[in-house]
């Protein structure tokens, strides 16, 4: 089947408006909730991965205790991958984490929790 040029003008005029119009009508908007609370929480965490070793430096800003742990991935299959303990990131106060793998480091990431 083949379109004519009128009938593929008209099918692209008439995608153009519909396009425009969905564009010029206002949308109802979510409100983005971010999780974020009343009370800000959480260390600032800067991680640097040397070869196979991470080193970690977490500062918290913020009243309120965070007691955070550094998780690390290694690339290699039979390389272990490591948990460490929570260690507790006081009010104003710096913590340096480290961790390590024998080769390569896939994948590096901290948790952050409340002291109870």
């Amino acid at each position: 089947m083949r379109l004519s040029r009128r009938t593929a003008s008209l099918s692209l005029a008439v995608a153009l408006v519909l396009t425009l119009a969905y564009q010029a009508v206002p949308h109802a908007r979510v409100p983005a909730d971010r999780g974020e609370s009343a009370d800000p929480f959480g260390a600032a965490c800067r991680i640097r991965v040397t070869g196979s070793e991470v080193t970690v430096h977490c500062h918290n800003p913020y009243p309120e205790t965070d007691r955070v742990s550094l998780h690390v991935e290694c690339a290699r299959w039979w390389d272990i991958d490591t948990d460490s303990s929570p260690v507790a990131a006081g009010p104003a106060q710096t913590v340096r984490l480290t961790g390590r793998c024998w080769k390569e480091v896939g994948d590096v990431w901290i948790s952050h929790r409340r002291e109870s």
